[in-house]
């Protein structure tokens, strides 16, 4: 990525005023996310392992190779990843939410797997240790984590900066619509029960890359080249069970967090009614896979 390149995403984020509150952020997804940890797992074989194996195919990682796996949660893109590189090769999955991490620690020793290393850090904050040889790595994966960072943009160009002159970056977003009938339901449902809960749903960063055009433009910003984005079509039939795994898995979770038992079940029951109502059978969880080789 060239100078002018980390320029321009800075003075980008910097429009959109941008403040070094990337560590708050980061807490509150962690408390979120720890909370949710159950269920997060039980949706890894639909929604997060897919995508996860998808990524680490279309990367074409190499026995050898050393990994930065950003927002990392259980492993779904950095355990394929670590049987991809082999014993040579060398994983670092970095997350917030150490329940997550907990979950990849232990499906990685059930698999032998000996060279992935889960850690509790910022990815905005990650420094390459002394076991990364030459201090750089050889690709960058991120598996639905770009639009958690609060200014992807800057994160990005900090974060290719950790690579090596030539390599190779990955990452895995939401297609646009995807989701869209379950959390509309959702918040519909929230809103009966606590009316000045704010509204959320998609993260704001992701209208930034949720077609294929434009996150082949955003990946072209950094510099990066033979951008390569394919769309992995995931319709999951929707049951009730996973209906709520969805939302207390996810990041939809934390409207739920301040409130008590009571109110949480008239949510939960609220929002199974709208799905049933709307007739919402299948759950879209179209993804896109994007790769690309970065040159600095």
């Amino acid at each position: 990525m060239s100078d002018s390149a980390r320029v321009a995403a800075r003075q980008s984020d910097e429009r959109a005023g941008v403040t070094d509150d990337s560590a708050s952020v980061a807490e509150q997804l962690a408390v979120v996310f720890d909370a949710g940890a159950r269920e997060f797992d039980r949706l890894t074989p639909t929604v997060w392992g897919p995508a996860g194996q998808a990524l680490a195919f279309q990367l074409r990682l190499r026995p050898g190779d050393t990994v930065l796996d950003v927002c990392a949660g259980a492993g779904a893109s950095a355990i394929p990843a670590a049987a991809a590189v082999g014993p040579t090769g060398l994983v670092h999955a970095v997350d917030v939410a150490d329940d997550l991490l907990e979950l990849g620690r232990v499906t990685a020793s059930d698999r032998a797997l000996r060279n992935i290393e889960f850690v509790r850090a910022d990815a905005t904050r990650w420094e390459p240790p002394s076991n990364v040889p030459g201090g750089r790595y050889d690709v960058l994966s991120c598996s639905y984590g770009i639009f958690f960072l609060p200014h992807p943009n800057h994160a990005t160009a900090r974060l290719l900066q950790l690579l090596r002159p030539v390599a190779r970056v990955g990452m895995t977003v939401w297609r646009r619509g995807a989701l869209e009938q379950v959390t509309r339901a959702y918040f519909d449902a929230v809103a009966r029960h606590v009316p000045d809960t704010p509204r959320a749903g998609r993260p704001s960063t992701l209208e930034l890359f949720d077609t294929p055009d434009a996150l082949r433009a955003w990946l072209s910003r950094f510099g990066a080249a033979s951008v390569e984005v394919n769309e992995l079509s995931n319709l999951i039939p929707l049951s009730p069970e996973f209906a709520w795994d969805l939302v207390l898995g996810s990041a939809l979770r934390a409207p739920l967090l301040p409130l008590g038992p009571d109110v949480v079940e008239a949510v939960r029951l609220e929002y199974l009614s709208l799905l049933t109502e709307r007739d919402v059978e299948v759950v879209d969880a179209s993804t896109l896979v994007a790769t690309a080789v970065v040159v600095r």
